[in-house]
C-alpha cells in the first residue's frame, strides 16, 4: 500500500512540474513574450527543482538562469537585483556547487540537509532587515523603478543564498519572502506593457515551489531526528 501511495505520488509530482513547463511554453508563444524571459524562466525554475531535491547540479543551471536574469533587471531598471545577481549570485553558484558536492548522502547524489539555529537566524533577520532599510534610501536615489521591492528582495536574496548553500532549510522561508515581493515588483512591470509574463509566472512557481520544499524538508530532517 505504501509502495503504490508513493507510486502515485511520483507520477503527480511528474505531471505537475510538465504541466508547469507547459504553461511557460504556450504563455510565451500566446503573450508574443520576451526570449530572454523565457529562457531566464526555464532555466531559473528548473534550478528550483533540482535545488529542491538536493542535486548539486542545479547549480550549472543557475549560472545560466542568473546570466538572463541579469539582463532583464538591467532593461528594467533594478538595480539592486541586477548587481545581486551579478556580483553575488553568479560566484555564490559555482561555491554552493563545490560545497554541495562535499556533503553528499552516502547512498544517493543529494545533499545532507540542516537547519540553523534559532539565535543565528534571528540575528541574521534583524542585520538584514536593517540592511534593507538603508538600501530602500539608496536606490531611491539612483531612478530605481521600484526601490522598495528591489532593495527587499535584493538583500532578502543575500541570506537566501547564504543558507542555501549552508543547506539550511531555512533558505526556503525566506526564499518564500523573496519570491512573493518579486511577482509583485514583475506584476506591475508586465501591467505597465512590458512583455514578461514569463518572469511574473516564474516567481509565482518560486513561491509555490519555496512552500512546498520547505515542508518537504521539514519532514525529512523531522525523520532523520
Amino acid at each position: 500500500m505504501e509502495k503504490e501511495v508513493s507510486e502515485v505520488s511520483s507520477v503527480l509530482k511528474i505531471t505537475g512540474i510538465v504541466f508547469v513547463y507547459l504553461v511557460l511554453f504556450l504563455n510565451a508563444y500566446i503573450m508574443h513574450d520576451s526570449l530572454i524571459a523565457l529562457v531566464s524562466a526555464f532555466c531559473g525554475i528548473t534550478y528550483t527543482l533540482l535545488a529542491g531535491k538536493g542535486n548539486p547540479l542545479c547549480y550549472f543551471i543557475g549560472l545560466c538562469g542568473s546570466a538572463f536574469y541579469i539582463y532583464l533587471a538591467f532593461i528594467n531598471n533594478f538595480w539592486g537585483n541586477c548587481l545581486l545577481y551579478a556580483l553575488y549570485f553568479l560566484p555564490m553558484q559555482i561555491i554552493g556547487f563545490f560545497r554541495w558536492n562535499k556533503n553528499l548522502k552516502t547512498d544517493k547524489y543529494e545533499i545532507i540537509k540542516t537547519s540553523v539555529t534559532r539565535k543565528e537566524n534571528i540575528s541574521l533577520l534583524l542585520i538584514t532587515s536593517l540592511i534593507s532599510v538603508v538600501m530602500i534610501f539608496v536606490f531611491a536615489k539612483t531612478g530605481d523603478s521600484n526601490p522598495v521591492a528591489d532593495s527587499l528582495t535584493a538583500v532578502f536574496s543575500i541570506l537566501g543564498m547564504y543558507y542555501t548553500v549552508r543547506r539550511a532549510i531555512e533558505q526556503w522561508f525566506i526564499w518564500a519572502g523573496v519570491n512573493f515581493v518579486s511577482l509583485i515588483m514583475w506584476v506591475i512591470i508586465a501591467i505597465q506593457g512590458e512583455k514578461v509574463y514569463s518572469t511574473v509566472l516564474m516567481w509565482f512557481v518560486y513561491f509555490v515551489l519555496a512552500l512546498y520544499f520547505y515542508a518537504s524538508w521539514k519532514k525529512e530532517l523531522s525523520q532523520e531526528s
